[in-house]
């Protein structure tokens, strides 16, 4: 459904009037990202948010499946939008050198001291949200209907969605009729991307453990060796894609960590590997999973381990694929389209993963995800010229550093717009 251009143009007039001074908000941002909290720690800046929304007049709710927080705004009847931002930080140490650099220590839930940094660019994705429910509190008299905003702790390890969910979500708050989120990334600042269908992958992590014979290294033949088996299993996986899965159609499975033994002349009794899968497609899914099992069982049999020693496979993590719904993307780019014009641009799928879909389909609703850019323009300029854009720092990076502004007004603008396309809008 595309919008007429009275209902476009009324909603850049709302945002150019009501747009707020974004210097408070820049301030905001550097400080999240010099303050950065991991996963499930998330306890300043919730706090922080939480006081803010007050301020800005919005019903608010906080602890809600750890640090997450969610904020009503009433105004008349019309539908319900929900915004989203995530939190949490990764464990990291930053390598930007900016003025304004991360250089936390925390521990984590493994007691463990970690560097901490925003490398994911959640803290953009706060103070932008902060920045919108400023805006559009601000315009109340120029739309009706209910804003929803949640800032959702623990994303990155694909679990605050859910914990928020089951800790009753939506029994404190109303169920939405669209959900909207957005991302930062490796993009150039200013621009915005939306697409309709596959945006993000599903995952799965496993942890797992095979069970092996230990001894003394000089004597390998009284001995199971469970690194042997490893280094098997961790070739055999890469056949998985290349072998099993229709070509063209995406699965990625990788071996992030592989621990085993502490000494060089003894074998040990064990070896722990973790696992991740990534796709889009459902029955692509189950069959690579069900070939890791297959795999990690026929190697241990080959390798003669007993069957009382079977290897164990544990489901840490499980998100579902992020596809977005194709009536609100046209909805969506018939506005962005005109607020944005040349700065809406086209971009790929990414096999990334997230969780902010389930806030959506526990709720029936249909929801979108778009992107923005935050590399500074020059930079990105000169990347493309030299055909170089992979080698700038993307999420996850220790050098990732979205430039603060138009960075910064690009993702309050855009969240307000978003919400605007869906709100009842007076013209």
């Amino acid at each position: 459904m595309q919008l007429h251009d009275s209902q476009n143009n009324a909603l850049q007039n709302i945002v150019d009037k009501y747009r707020p001074n974004l210097e408070p908000y820049e301030t905001i941002y550097r400080k999240l990202h010099s303050e950065p909290e991991l996963s499930g720690q998330e306890e300043k800046t919730s706090a922080a948010v939480a006081h803010h929304l007050q301020r800005l007049g919005y019903d608010v709710h906080t602890h809600i499946g750890g640090y997450g927080v969610a904020a009503v705004l009433k105004n008349g009847s019309g539908p319900t939008v929900l915004l989203r931002a995530d939190m949490d930080a990764l464990p990291l140490e930053e390598k930007t050198d900016l003025a304004y650099a991360s250089r936390k220590i925390a521990k984590n839930k493994g007691g463990i001291k970690v560097p901490v940094m925003h490398a994911c660019g959640h803290d953009t994705h706060v103070a932008g949200l902060l920045g919108a429910a400023e805006l559009l509190s601000s315009a109340k008299s120029q739309w009706a209907g209910t804003l929803v905003l949640i800032f959702q702790p623990a994303e990155e390890e694909l679990s605050g969605a859910q914990a928020m969910l089951d800790d009753g979500l939506y029994d404190k708050i109303p169920k939405p009729s669209i959900v909207l989120a957005q991302h930062v990334m490796r993009m150039k600042t200013g621009t915005v991307s939306i697409r309709a269908g596959r945006l993000l992958t599903a995952t799965d992590a496993f942890d797992v453990r095979i069970f092996g014979r230990g001894g003394h290294g000089s004597a390998p033949q009284t001995c199971i060796d469970p690194i042997v088996i490893g280094a098997s299993i961790i070739t055999r996986l890469q056949s998985i894609v290349s072998r099993e899965v229709t070509p063209g159609e995406l699965a990625i499975v990788t071996c992030g960590s592989i621990q085993a033994g502490h000494a060089p002349n003894i074998i040990p009794d064990q070896l722990d590997l973790k696992l991740s899968v990534r796709t889009y497609d459902a029955k692509v899914h189950a069959r690579v999973v069900a070939a890791i099992k297959r795999i990690v069982e026929a190697e241990c049999a080959a390798a003669g381990v007993p069957e009382d020693l079977k290897p164990t496979i544990t489901r840490t993590f499980t998100a579902p694929a992020t596809i977005n719904d194709d009536q609100a993307v046209e909805t969506l780019r018939g506005t962005f389209g005109s607020y944005f014009g040349e700065n809406l641009v086209e971009t790929e799928p990414a096999a990334a993963s997230e969780d902010f879909s389930l806030l959506a389909t526990a709720a029936g609703a249909p929801y979108v995800m778009w992107t923005f850019g935050g590399v500074d323009a020059k930079i990105w300029d000169e990347a493309v010229q030299k055909e170089a854009v992979n080698e700038l720092p993307s999420n996850h990076s220790p050098f990732f550093a979205p430039v603060v502004e138009p960075t910064l007004a690009t993702a309050v603008d855009a969240m307000a717009v978003g919400a605007l396309t869906f709100l009842t809008v007076s013209r």
